[in-house]
């Protein structure tokens, strides 16, 4: 069933086998979630020094208001649990790339915040990211296939979210 107004969708029996398509795609992006992680990790650590999960949570903190997120705020947009998240941002911030503090608006939860060698950490592994992601991303994809590839990933997470 589809859930959105703009797409045309084929409606399909649930239980009826996939066609070769689906089947190609299906396979396609249970390889793409095993492995794609594994290797933007890798490459990363390898050229800058951080993980996936630490360059997302410096991502996500300098993108917030104040350069700061509530922890469970921002292990929610990480995809994390809180207790890694608290593991994870206190790794950060024995480096000095974050501060974590007790929120100031209940006092229970914490807040982390991106310092200015986080900022600066994040602002040099940048161009790394950038083309770890391209090489093992965009260079294998022809440049007209990229906007339906966006748009058919873009739905698909839509409809994970709802």
């Amino acid at each position: 069933m589809c859930v959105t107004k703009q797409v045309r969708c084929l409606v399909v029996p649930k239980d009826a086998p996939l066609t070769p398509d689906e089947e190609r795609l299906w396979r396609a992006l249970m390889r793409i979630a095993l492995v794609l992680p594994r290797v933007l990790d890798r490459d990363l650590i390898r050229s800058t020094g951080l993980t996936a999960n630490e360059y997302l949570t410096l991502m996500n903190l300098s993108e917030a208001p104040n350069r700061e997120l509530r922890m469970s705020d921002l292990a929610s947009v990480a995809g994390l649990s809180v207790s890694r998240m608290s593991r994870l941002v206190d790794d950060l911030a024995s480096r000095g790339l974050v501060v974590k503090r007790p929120s100031e608006v209940d006092g229970r939860g914490s807040v982390a915040k991106l310092t200015a060698p986080g900022s600066a950490k994040l602002r040099s592994a940048w161009p790394d990211h950038l083309r770890s992601v391209r090489r093992r991303a965009f260079d294998n994809v022809e440049a007209d296939g990229v906007a339906p590839a966006a748009q058919t990933l873009v739905q698909i997470a839509a409809a994970l979210e709802d």
